[in-house]
């Protein structure tokens, strides 16, 4: 197995970067907070400068925490689109599904994408891609999200060649924190899509799995999951077992068990969260598997 890095320690943006952004916002947009101190939101980077005019709160004094907040305040009445939340200490621009009932999109891919997820730690941890189309939020406000207080569940939509629709949930759902190397944790499944998470027909399980990436090795495999490819493209960065039941990064092969292979073709899949008042708990005994 490859070797196991601690934390990452690199910036979310460099100083530099963020400097120039700051200006070009607060002149064509005017951003500004209620205390008039200029707020770019933490992963600005996964917006274009042109497009940050679509953005429907950026100037909104004090953000919801996420999109589920933005619908129930207007009554169900939020369209689906761009808007910036703040699930802890800093603001986010996020793409929200309002026609779903208020999802949060942390992730979203179509087939063959030109977005590269062959990424490293870092980028997965700060996010990459656009929000307004093919992207990956990142790892951190993805725990931010779901360790705000309250439970969350995770949301999975697929979409084959056929147009045809499945779609399933884990109640509850939640990443842990860096320290813990962005841990998945899964409660219950439902759905009309497969549960290719945590009852996989070759028995990868995913819940309790490390994040791993082509650059720190968390799997349970003797090789570095991320970096096996299929006709020359790499897997990504993934909750990886030994290898996968499921992995929504790889371009060229949306992969959900029977759902979504090279076999069956996906042209689009979503990763969504949204807070759950239902109680539910997480699984009781780990799919933990001993490492090699």
């Amino acid at each position: 197995m490859g070797s196991k890095r601690g934390p990452d320690t690199e910036d979310e943006m460099d100083l530099g970067s963020r400097l120039q952004l700051t200006l070009l916002l607060l002149v064509q947009y005017n951003v500004w907070s209620s205390a008039d101190q200029p707020v770019v939101p933490a992963n600005a980077h996964l917006l274009s400068l042109e497009d940050f005019g679509l953005v429907s709160n950026m100037n909104q004094e004090g953000y919801p925490s996420d999109c589920y907040e933005i619908y129930q305040t207007s009554g169900g009445s939020s369209k689906d689109g761009l808007y910036v939340i703040q699930p802890m200490k800093v603001p986010i621009i996020v793409f929200c599904d309002m026609q779903g009932g208020g999802w949060t999109v942390i992730q979203h891919i179509t087939a063959n994408t030109t977005i590269d997820f062959d990424r490293t730690w870092h980028d997965y941890k700060q996010g990459f891609g656009s929000v307004k189309g093919d992207h990956w939020l990142g790892n951190e406000y993805m725990y931010q999200l779901t360790n705000k207080g309250g439970n969350y569940k995770l949301g999975i939509k697929l979409v084959d060649m056929d147009a045809e629709v499945k779609q399933g949930e884990y109640e509850p759902f939640q990443i842990e924190n860096e320290e813990a190397q962005y841990k998945i944790r899964l409660g219950l499944y439902e759905g009309t899509a497969a549960d290719a998470l945590t009852q996989d027909t070759e028995a990868y399980l995913h819940d309790n799995q490390k994040f791993t990436t082509k650059d720190r090795d968390n799997d349970n495999y003797f090789e570095n999951c991320a970096k096996l490819e299929y006709n020359g493209v790499a897997g990504g960065g993934w909750w990886y077992d030994a290898c996968a039941g499921a992995n929504l990064n790889r371009k060229n092969v949306i992969y959900w068990q029977k759902d979504c292979n090279k076999d069956h073709p996906c042209k689009y899949a979503w990763m969504m969260v949204k807070p759950t008042e239902s109680g539910k708990q997480m699984r009781e005994n780990s799919c933990q598997r001993d490492e090699l």
